[in-house]
């Protein structure tokens, strides 16, 4: 014998399914109903980086530390808070020496002597005032959007692990340079979001709109680490966290957020595929498995330019402008 959902039930499966299909193009949402998926820490974190780049421009003083090898420093009114010249660092921010000073990933720093702080200080450093504005932006857009619907616990775990696994491929190709920024939390945020909408692939209606505008924000910052002081390895690294990060920690939306909008007793069925669950299994696996291994090759002193000897290219290319 089966029950038919009265008229009530029907208008709030079709609410839930319609606010379930806009997921992925309009993240504003109505999180007002409960408190708890309110988002606070994508806004601390982005708050949090910039006044970790404040703090680094203050310390790196360029009117009183420059050499004037590349010229007069950019935005002298600002007094200590100038920019190194252009020629030196394009992207408006401080000098490579006050980047490492800060925690920035240094590869000798990391291997010889041990300070493997430097693959989480990292996270929280932005080369300059292009790269940061261009990060926290993207990070807002998807961040909040994403913290609306899972949750800070499991968005910030997503964040953090993905920035420290891009912190490790990125220590295999910098030998030699420096590298900083939250760009491969970011990707991690992109990737755990496309693993998510391929997971629920058919629930969505407005798939395209999304995948494109997450292939934008992957080709401008992947455009911006061909420049000094960022590296494309870091977004690499985060990119591929995220998405196996994504099919393990976000709970799809069906068991979670929809649940809100079908009560207990609904008819509408929840039910866990256990093809799913076998690709949860994998995926952690291979995350587990590839960070225990990363990490320890990157501590016997393994670089991947030793087999490489292009791969630097993808990362920063010289010109005549500015150094690698």
């Amino acid at each position: 014998m089966s029950s038919m959902p009265s008229k009530r039930q029907n208008t709030s499966r079709l609410r839930g399914l319609s606010l379930y299909n806009n997921f992925a193009t309009d993240c504003a949402g109505d999180v007002s109903e409960d408190s708890e998926w309110r988002p606070w820490l994508i806004p601390v974190f982005v708050l949090a980086s910039m006044v970790v780049f404040v703090v680094t421009m203050y310390v790196n003083n360029c009117p009183m530390n420059n050499s004037r090898a590349f010229g007069d420093c950019v935005a002298k009114p600002l007094g200590a808070l100038a920019f190194q010249p252009l020629r030196e660092n394009p992207l408006f921010g401080p000098s490579s020496s006050t980047l490492v000073k800060m925690g920035a990933l240094d590869w000798s720093k990391i291997v010889h002597q041990k300070q493997g702080w430097r693959l989480i200080t990292s996270i929280w450093l932005h080369a300059g005032v292009v790269h940061m504005l261009l990060n926290l932006s993207c990070l807002t857009l998807l961040g909040v959007c994403l913290e609306q619907r899972f949750g800070f616990a499991r968005v910030g775990i997503i964040y953090l692990l993905s920035g420290f696994s891009g912190s490790i491929l990125s220590s295999f190709f910098i030998e030699g340079r420096v590298s900083a920024g939250a760009s491969g939390a970011l990707f991690g945020l992109v990737g755990a979001m496309l693993s998510e909408i391929m997971a629920n692939w058919t629930v969505y209606t407005n798939k395209a709109p999304t995948i494109l505008k997450l292939l934008c924000i992957m080709a401008v910052n992947l455009a911006i680490g061909i420049l000094p002081h960022v590296d494309n390895f870091t977004h690499i690294g985060g990119l591929i966290s995220g998405l196996l990060l994504g099919l393990v920690i976000l709970v799809p939306p069906q068991y979670a957020w929809l649940r809100r909008y079908f009560p207990v007793n609904s008819p509408v069925k929840f039910k866990r595929n256990t093809f799913r669950n076998a690709l949860r299994l994998v995926a952690m696996s291979l995350f587990m498995i590839g960070m225990v291994a990363a990490l320890a090759m990157l501590f016997k002193g393994k670089t991947g330019n030793e087999n490489c000897s292009w791969c630097h290219y993808l990362s920063c290319v010289p010109t005549s402008k500015w150094q690698c």
